[in-house]
């Protein structure tokens, strides 16, 4: 296969793209090896994730004895440091990438400057209209379902997982929840390109061609519904809190990091902290591909899988064409 990249991208990385190694054949041992460490050890979003979720537990989570009652006080403190880490994540992201522009350009994927005004945002601008629903809406919804988990662990109704009782299965759980999400991921956005679904509901999250930090949860009320129910998989599988918090914040905050715009964080002129991917980025500049991650080869098997070379272009719009016709 040619190796020949899209034009008309300001960055684009080695292609072709390449799903998980887990799922090639013949299988490479080494490959996957690589593929575990580079997506979660040294400095990465899963580790820096997993680290917020501890320290959410130690210092900003009221105790399930408190969370067994409904009340106020405990869920006010839940959606207080949701907004504050979504501000910390997103609002950190686009003033370092784009208000002080400390990275230039370089690794940024689209060329050209996030939009200051559009008919198409609820409030004239792209960033005013994507802080609006993701502190608005996503911050509500994010913080209703962890109240309805903490208040389902504190009650019983999700089976309590701990590492007194199961080690293997305790640290097992932070290595599934990411493939759960990818899998989740995938068929509730295919789900949610269904015509009469991505009109009324999913275009507003794609008003976002080029996207910034603000981009990744900037969702309407019922996309946010769906989207955040990822973490109701806890009613069949057990957890603790600690999972519960990794879980949403990953679903989350990822949204804001996998939405930068920009491949990586550059320290010292290398890309030390991996964060949106090229595979996502084209996904909302093409619409009809790649809807899922790189963890799980769906698209690969449904055909909507676009893997930045000029072929794989010329097969997604005939596919376009005849799904058209």
């Amino acid at each position: 296969m040619s190796k020949t990249p899209l034009k008309g991208w300001n960055h684009a990385p080695d292609v072709p793209l390449q799903v998980s190694p887990f799922f090639t054949w013949p299988l490479k041992p080494a490959k996957m090896l690589a593929w575990v460490w580079n997506s979660w050890f040294l400095l990465t979003e899963k580790l820096i994730i997993l680290a917020l979720a501890c320290v959410s537990l130690a210092w900003f989570q009221p105790p399930l004895d408190e969370t067994r009652t409904l009340a106020f006080g405990w869920i006010f403190e839940l959606w207080l440091r949701n907004m504050a880490l979504m501000t910390l994540v997103a609002g950190g992201l686009h003033l370092y990438f784009y208000s002080f522009t400390k990275q230039g350009a370089r690794l940024k994927y689209d060329p050209r400057p996030l939009m200051k005004n559009g008919r198409q945002f609820t409030l004239g601008g792209q960033i005013r209209d994507n802080m609006f629903w993701t502190l608005g809406s996503g911050v509500f919804f994010w913080t209703a379902y962890e109240v309805l988990m903490f208040w389902s662990l504190a009650n019983g109704y999700v089976p309590m997982l701990t590492w007194a009782a199961n080690p293997f299965w305790f640290v097992a759980l932070f290595l599934l929840i990411p493939l759960w999400e990818s899998f989740y991921f995938y068929w509730i956005h295919r789900f949610l390109h269904i015509p009469w679904l991505y009109k009324h509901v999913h275009a507003l999250h794609h008003r976002n061609i080029n996207v910034g930090p603000w981009s990744g949860l900037s969702m309407h009320p019922v996309e946010h519904i769906i989207y955040l129910g990822t973490v109701l998989i806890h009613f069949v599988i057990g957890a603790h809190p600690l999972h519960i918090l990794f879980h949403m914040q990953y679903y989350t905050l990822t949204a804001a990091t996998t939405h930068t715009g920009f491949e990586g964080l550059l320290i010292k002129n290398e890309n030390r902290l991996k964060l949106g991917t090229f595979h996502h980025q084209m996904h909302h500049r093409y619409f009809e591909c790649n809807y899922g991650s790189l963890e799980l080869p769906w698209d690969k098997l449904f055909g909507s899988f676009h893997d930045g070379t000029v072929e794989a272009d010329a097969r997604i719009k005939e596919r376009r064409k005849r799904m058209a016709g």
